[in-house]
């Protein structure tokens, strides 16, 4: 079980928690979760449980902390729903709550990787085309990635995305495929938000972080791993 510790903005002195879950064996390499418009639930701290497990000390930084702190105890919890979209707004979709990754990234020893998930993934894509310190990123379903597809990661990339998501047409995967020709996008039988629990899919969700654990390997800098 992690714990949740204050971490602080660089850019403001901004004080905002994070969720964080420390690696008891052998560690491969640092973590920060970008959660979705849910906030930071019991299933990413399970999640960051989990990661850390397999030797990543992770972090699930509270990106809403400046709109409402502690937001989110529960996972879709529906009373939520009207706060959580204005929220999503308000911080523009990731793109003014780097400063808060950037303070993740930096509370962890290199190797660094990132992931994401809805609002969490277009946040990750944003991060590997903005913020430093970041070895790989793993980017699940971000629904406002193609209001920024013009942007480039500076860093290893993948895309998750479910072939039933309804909130991601098939239009603008195939704008970010040609926009980005070289980025490995990975196609999913199943929906939206298929590592959640309002939209779990067994398959996809395994398939996926197989792939994003190789992807971490891969891109950890260590020699002997590919």
């Amino acid at each position: 079980m992690g714990e949740t510790v204050r971490l602080m903005s660089a850019a403001d002195g901004f004080a905002f928690d994070a969720y964080h879950a420390a690696v008891s064996d052998a560690r491969r390499g640092g973590l920060v979760i970008l959660h979705a418009i849910w906030g930071v639930t019991p299933h990413l701290r399970g999640l960051a449980d989990g990661y850390a497990e397999l030797g990543y000390e992770t972090l699930v930084p509270s990106l809403f902390d400046r709109f409402q702190r502690g937001f989110a105890e529960r996972d879709t919890d529906p009373e939520l729903a009207g706060r959580q979209m204005g929220f999503g707004e308000a911080a523009h979709w990731g793109a003014d709550v780097l400063d808060a990754v950037q303070a993740a990234i930096e509370a962890l020893k290199p190797p660094v990787f990132a992931l994401g998930f809805c609002f969490g993934g277009t946040t990750a894509w944003l991060a590997a085309a903005r913020c430093t310190g970041l070895s790989a990123v793993a980017s699940y379903y971000g629904g406002q990635i193609i209001d920024h597809v013009d942007e480039t990661p500076r860093i290893p990339t993948i895309l998750h995305l479910g072939k039933a998501d309804d909130l991601i047409p098939p239009a603008d995967v195939e704008t970010i495929r040609a926009a980005h020709p070289d980025l490995p996008v990975f196609m999913y039988e199943a929906g939206h938000a298929f590592v959640a629990p309002n939209g779990y899919h067994e398959d996809s969700a395994r398939l996926s972080q197989l792939r994003t654990l190789a992807h971490f390997s891969k891109n950890s800098g260590v020699r002997g791993e590919s």
